[in-house]
């Protein structure tokens, strides 16, 4: 999986002076690597029986819909506030400057459904623990939260205690 690094552009300085952006636009056009992403989410999570996969706006959206197709299950959008057109839920969580929200349909789940959720890059782990919490208010279990980069320098599986976290690639700085 390593390799898959090589895939991914790093932009220095965005979206502000000092941030280093894992661009996995890159990643996305290559149909091997691409593949391989999957496949590799696939293997790991194939045994945790989801029912449902649960996809993060917006960049889980890519990987998420991908992976349920890949192990048979459903596919459930968490979309940022006012882009859902039936009933949703809300949770909101806090950032390192600020706050935002994450809803979903309030039918999405029907109730003791096993969720995994999929998100591109784990940073701080703020949007897939508010994420967590989402399914587990609406009667879930997370099944696991699966990622594709894991920026492990930020310490964000410390939010994500107790669930099966698992990301395809990791970077140290």
């Amino acid at each position: 999986m390593e390799d898959l690094k090589k895939l991914i552009r790093e932009v220095p300085d965005f979206p502000k002076p000092g941030i280093l952006f894992y661009d996995i636009t890159t990643l996305l056009k290559d149909k091997c690597g691409f593949r391989a992403v999957i496949d590799g989410l696939k293997d790991h999570y194939k045994d945790a029986r989801p029912d449902t996969i649960l996809g993060i706006e917006a960049r889980g959206f890519i990987f998420a819909p991908a992976l349920a197709y890949a192990l048979g299950t459903g596919f459930v959008p968490i979309r940022k506030p006012k882009k859902l057109p039936a009933e949703s839920v809300t949770v909101s969580y806090d950032l390192e400057y600020g706050s935002d929200s994450l809803e979903m349909h309030k039918d999405a789940l029907d109730g003791g459904r096993r969720v995994l959720i999929v998100d591109d890059l784990l940073a701080t782990g703020g949007t897939a623990a508010a994420a967590a919490r989402m399914v587990q208010n609406l009667g879930g279990t997370v099944a696991g939260i699966g990622f594709v980069i894991e920026l492990a320098f930020l310490n964000g599986r410390k939010k994500l205690a107790g669930f099966d976290v698992f990301s395809l690639l990791q970077y140290d700085k």
